[in-house]
């Protein structure tokens, strides 16, 4: 058996990988989550929110992010739409705002037909200037948006009257796949009035540790990548969908399937590789 393992052909090994993530596509394997302090605190904030509150909601990534950010963005509409929220988007990356106009489509335009747009949410767009887009809409968002992603005058549409900025928020989210996002709302908007503005965010895996020293004080919440939008997308969908959830609604847990039995994978291989190691520096060493 050792000289058999010693002896394997690597090919064998790519084998293994390619069916740990391909079978459990192909068999829709789920497995249930176990939420953690960080995810459940993201899930509390908007909850705590009441029905007419406002939320800023920032869509801060691309497509090259859709497969860990796009879950946690579809649950973020859900859970405010659920809420009753009024529902302010925007972007600070150029295709952001199309990624939010498919997720209206997805989430509101089909599964909450009574929201009106103007009246119980708006997309507001993509704005150029990276940081400064939060610079000045932190005090004067009419200056720089004087309309909405369809061209309609900001002054035309219902929920934005009496809105100056973003002050008058109850809760901001981004999600982010990097530069600019969380750090920069973080940098521009909560830390300069904190007794005004709170954040939760949802960010890809290789950014969560820039994120971790902020938290809780600027950031009582955060999502970290597939597995964040898994446990966040379970809380969404016990509070609100029941015990069969619309498919879309559970695309972060879908995909959190073959990310573990990859992961259990690759565990296993390297404990294999390393007791492999070892028995071979005692066979030397023996005479």
């Amino acid at each position: 058996m050792y000289e058999w393992l010693q002896n394997l052909d690597r090919r064998w090994v790519f084998l293994s990988m390619f069916l740990a993530v391909a079978l459990p596509i192909l068999f829709q394997l789920q497995f249930p989550e176990t939420t953690t302090d960080l995810s459940r605190a993201v899930f509390d904030e908007i909850e705590k929110l009441k029905p007419g509150d406002k939320v800023l909601i920032s869509f801060d990534f691309d497509p090259g992010s859709e497969a860990e950010l796009g879950p946690m963005a579809t649950a973020f509409v859900h859970q405010c739409c659920e809420k009753k929220l009024k529902i302010y988007f925007m972007a600070l990356w150029p295709v952001g705002s199309a990624i939010v106009e498919e997720n209206i489509r997805k989430v509101i335009v089909s599964d909450f037909p009574e929201f009106v747009y103007g009246q119980d949410y708006v997309n507001l767009g993509y704005k150029s200037g990276y940081e400064g887009v939060i610079k000045v809409i932190v005090t004067d968002l009419r200056s720089l948006y004087t309309t909405d992603a369809r061209g309609t005058g900001i002054d035309q549409i219902p929920m934005c009257a009496g809105v100056t900025n973003i002050q008058s928020m109850n809760l901001l989210v981004s999600i982010s796949a990097g530069y600019p996002g969380i750090k920069e709302w973080i940098q521009y908007a909560v830390t300069p009035y904190p007794n005004k503005l709170k954040l939760v965010a949802g960010c890809t895996g290789v950014q969560a540790p820039q994120m971790f020293p902020y938290i809780p004080n600027q950031l009582p919440g955060l999502l970290v990548a597939i597995k964040g939008a898994a446990e966040y997308e379970s809380l969404v969908n016990e509070k609100y969908s029941g015990p069969n959830p619309d498919p879309k609604y559970r695309e972060a847990n879908r995909r959190m399937g073959p990310q573990l039995v990859a992961h259990l994978l690759m565990i296993v291989l390297i404990v294999g590789g390393n007791v492999l190691y070892f028995m071979q520096r005692r066979r030397e060493r023996s005479p």
